[in-house]
């Protein structure tokens, strides 16, 4: 019993930042959901199935802008499958571990649990039962501030305090902090381009998930043409 009780603390205390983080984002989609069309009770739902952030602003964009439901599924797969990398990683500190617990530890990896375990993981000290109270912690944080941002967005006028424009500037603030190299920069300039192109020539949203893959492989070619060259004598 006093091992669990340790267990919870340490992952509580290794949690709390990024629920601090996860509060406001996720009041801020929440309302963003509301005033796209959709009910608390699916906004709720929305957060518990799919609990990634970058994807639900996509998808309640999408959802916005009248996408077809093959366009918002591909979309957000598309954007999700980092966290098949994120999961294998973590592998490897879960040796002769249930299916059951993976399944339930996998359901809570985001970018900010995985960079805050594989840390500790590195440290030393950390086990898996802490590593999984710190996910299911955001992820209760993530599915309750989006819920409140939900019944919030009731109470706040269409078009005011900038909600109109919230969305595109959530974007622009997540573009600009993924621009740490020229790679990055030159990704999203194709990525640009070929939003662009594709939207003059494909009906529909489509465009949106062949310039995401267009862009997606464009930069790791780039990226892996950099890499091999070889420095001129």
């Amino acid at each position: 019993m006093r091992r669990d009780h340790e267990n919870i603390r340490k992952g509580l205390s290794a949690a709390w930042p990024i629920c601090l983080g996860y509060f406001p984002i996720g009041l801020s989609l929440g309302v963003l959901a509301q005033k796209g069309g959709l009910a608390p009770w699916q906004i709720g739902l929305m957060s518990l199935v799919v609990f990634a952030g970058g994807s639900q602003f996509i998808a309640v964009a999408m959802i916005a802008s009248g996408a077809s439901l093959a366009a918002i599924v591909t979309t957000t797969f598309m954007v999700n499958l980092r966290h098949l990398l994120m999961s294998s990683a973590l592998s490897v500190h879960f040796p002769a571990v249930s299916r059951r617990f993976l399944a339930l530890f996998a359901y809570g990896v985001t970018d900010e649990s995985f960079a805050v375990n594989m840390a500790r993981f590195n440290q030393g000290g950390w086990n898996r039962h802490s590593a999984l109270v710190l996910n299911q912690a955001a992820n209760a944080t993530w599915f309750f501030s989006t819920l409140a941002g939900a019944y919030a967005g009731q109470f706040i006028p269409a078009g005011s305090l900038g909600i109109d424009y919230a969305l595109t500037g959530m974007f622009i603030c997540l573009l600009v902090f993924q621009l740490r190299s020229s790679i990055f920069v030159a990704t999203a300039l194709v990525a640009a381009l070929c939003s662009v192109l594709t939207y003059l020539w494909l009906p529909g949203n489509a465009y949106v998930i062949m310039a995401s893959c267009l862009a997606a492989t464009a930069g790791f070619t780039l990226k892996r043409t950099l890499r091999h060259r070889k420095p001129l004598p």
